[in-house]
């Protein structure tokens, strides 16, 4: 771990998470934010559907909010983490409604590659993807 960085305050978090379009068109809200975690929330769009058969999410929105819950998580520390190095995401289930939660947990803060893992849940609590991503800070 890096010298103790200061934590960003969750309310300016929020506010810096509104800043994209990107980020404001998927609907991204703060639920939590503390040292061991932090949890977005995304609501369903229609936008979002691939697979009209079945009504289930694109796979890239899914790993978007695993990248985004992962970089969140990592500035909620402190650490100034500015592009994504890698991104392995892994699918476990179709995402057919929402809101779906995202919940990211560091793995590694570092000088020059910072690790956070993440899950992404739908309103039932069932498992729809998970992944871990790798920061350039």
């Amino acid at each position: 771990m890096t010298d103790n960085p200061t934590r960003i305050d969750p309310k300016r978090l929020e506010e810096i998470l509104q800043i994209a379009p990107f980020h404001r068109w998927l609907g991204l809200t703060l639920r939590s934010c503390s040292s061991e975690q932090l949890e977005l929330e995304m609501p369903w769009r229609d936008e979002i559907v691939s697979n009209p058969a079945i009504g289930s999410a694109h796979g890239g929105v899914l790993a978007s909010l695993i990248d985004l819950t992962g970089l969140y998580t990592i500035l909620s520390q402190g650490t100034g983490a500015k592009a994504t190095a890698d991104l392995r995401v892994d699918y476990h289930r179709p995402a057919t409604s929402g809101p779906l939660v995202a919940s990211g947990k560091i793995i590694k803060i570092g000088k020059t590659i910072s690790v956070a893992e993440t899950r992404v849940y739908g309103p039932t609590g069932n498992l729809l993807a998970s992944g871990r991503g790798a920061y350039v800070c």
